[in-house]
């Protein structure tokens, strides 16, 4: 099972990697590990060694504490997550695809996240 501390960590290595605009691959080649492992470590399948998160934050130019950053108890986490699910049904839902381009433009615009607008 995995535990909310590796998903939550691994959610910010994702995040840093993408804002970084490095695929899997560079991260993983920079480390001598596989794009697979950084795979399951996004997941949260495996967790990440305290040497290795500090490598991470090298490669990515953070400070080690930004995996930890914004951390919530497991409850917390658990209402986080079944809400996330609840969103993604509610927008997998939505059968317009121009609609979901909007709303993905108007996310994106909250959380400042640069995107290519392909329609």
């Amino acid at each position: 099972m995995k535990h909310y501390v590796d998903i939550h960590v691994g959610q910010k290595l994702k995040q840093i990697r993408r804002h970084r605009r490095m695929s899997q691959t560079e991260v993983a080649e920079q480390l001598n590990i596989s794009f697979q492992q950084v795979q399951k470590y996004e997941m949260g399948t495996n967790r990440i060694a305290a040497s290795r998160l500090f490598d991470l934050a090298q490669v990515l130019n953070v400070p080690t504490s930004y995996f930890f950053e914004g951390m919530k108890s497991e409850d917390d986490a658990q209402a986080a997550r079944d809400t996330d699910a609840q969103i993604l049904d509610a927008l997998s839902a939505i059968k317009d695809d121009r609609l979901k381009l909007r709303i993905m433009t108007f996310v994106n615009d909250i959380c400042g996240v640069a995107q290519t607008r392909t329609a």
